[in-house]
């Protein structure tokens, strides 16, 4: 199995760059092989987290201003996720539960970076679904 290119957003802003091969849903810790300071994992707690962004770029491009509306078919139920930091992303998910600790994302935007996100429950403010 290919690792995972991820960025770890943690909720205290702490951000974490790399690869994962045994990040799962509803797990509460994974291992994560950063970027940048040596091939030693980290144990990363999910309840730590804002999200797990799964990136095809690690640094992405910075300037880049995400768009916040869809362009076409989707897949799942469209929504708008806010942060408890303020953040706020648009996209799609296949699979939310409220009762669950996080749920994926797939954004709005084609063309940003995330491929897919992992969107931890206690890090959200609110959920809106949008029609």
């Amino acid at each position: 199995m290919l690792p995972n290119r991820i960025v770890a957003r943690f909720v205290d802003g702490r951000i974490l760059r790399g690869t994962t091969q045994d990040f799962a849903p509803g797990k509460e810790v994974f291992h994560l092989i950063q970027s940048e300071g040596g091939a030693r994992p980290v144990l990363v707690s999910v309840g730590d987290l804002k999200a797990v962004f799964f990136v095809r770029e690690l640094f992405g491009n910075p300037g880049y201003q995400e768009l916040k509306e869809f362009d076409g078919p989707v897949t799942g139920r469209r929504l708008e996720v806010t942060f408890t930091d303020g953040e706020v992303i648009v996209g799609s998910t296949p699979a939310y539960q409220a009762d669950r600790s996080g749920f994926f994302l797939v954004p709005a935007d084609k063309n940003s970076n995330n491929e897919r996100i992992y969107v931890v429950g206690t890090a959200v403010k609110d959920i809106r679904f949008l029609g």
